[in-house]
């Protein structure tokens, strides 16, 4: 089976940076596409980073490029979302989750998140001061 579990989350304030974790088991990480994803009370679940399973590949959203970078680490089956210059409009759940059905690109994947079959179970994040 495949199993993700998402770290990192808490509460920050605004401008405030974090790190979220998503450790992989019972498959190699490298074998799928990952991405990061959020969703808001109230709001539909919308894609924020998503990495390639080969060559490094990333997307980001419009709203967060140029503060979130989205990293692998093969050797420890992890992938990271390391987020800078937190806005309170950043506050969500996220999820990561592994393309398992081989969507054709990874921007494909951050943008159809009805797509995507393998999820993990959350962290919250708050921006609040």
């Amino acid at each position: 089976q495949v199993q993700l579990v998402e770290s990192g989350g808490g509460l920050v304030q605004p401008g405030g940076s974090l790190r979220l974790s998503c450790a992989a088991s019972g498959f190699a990480l490298d074998y799928y596409a990952i991405g990061w994803f959020r969703q808001a009370p109230g709001k539909e679940r919308e894609g924020v980073s998503c990495i390639s399973k080969r060559d490094g590949s990333t997307y980001y959203a419009d709203s967060v490029k140029g503060r979130f970078t989205i990293s692998r680490d093969n050797a420890k089956n992890t992938v990271y979302l390391q987020m800078n210059s937190l806005k309170p409009e950043d506050t969500a759940v996220y999820y990561c989750a592994a393309d398992t059905l081989g969507i054709s690109t990874v921007q494909a994947m951050c943008v159809m998140p009805h797509l995507v079959r393998s999820w993990g179970q959350g962290t919250q994040v708050t921006v609040s001061s």
